[in-house]
């Protein structure tokens, strides 16, 4: 097996990062905005902490599928379908207008937590 050129590691590292990186913004959308959000929808805040919560959990539950996914097809093709997962998800978001999109949408927003166990 032989090594990647430099260039090809560097791209890599930095492709990686960006991808982390967004993963990880969509991740704390409910966190910045999540007071907006309570008002908006007058949330409890048994609510919104389990609107909060939600990435996180999925993301647990995800790590044993994924990490047996990862394993047969490859890194880069499991944490690009969660890139594109996570990509519809936040759009979807964009549309949602009662809690329970809410939390239909912040099932699919736990790809950076995902990352973690793509790559490792």
């Amino acid at each position: 097996m032989s090594t990647p050129a430099r260039s090809q590691q560097h791209r890599a590292l930095g492709l990686s990062t960006l991808a982390f990186t967004t993963c990880f913004a969509v991740w704390t959308i409910f966190s910045i905005i999540g007071i907006r959000i309570a008002e908006d929808l007058g949330l409890s805040d048994t609510q919104l902490g389990l609107l909060m919560a939600t990435p996180i959990l999925t993301g647990s539950i995800s790590r044993l599928f994924l990490g047996i996914w990862t394993d047969r097809y490859g890194g880069r093709w499991v944490f690009g379908i969660l890139m594109l997962i996570t990509a519809a998800c936040v759009y979807l978001l964009t549309y949602a207008t009662t809690y329970l999109m809410l939390l239909v949408g912040a099932l699919g927003s736990e790809s950076h937590y995902l990352y973690l166990i793509v790559f490792n």
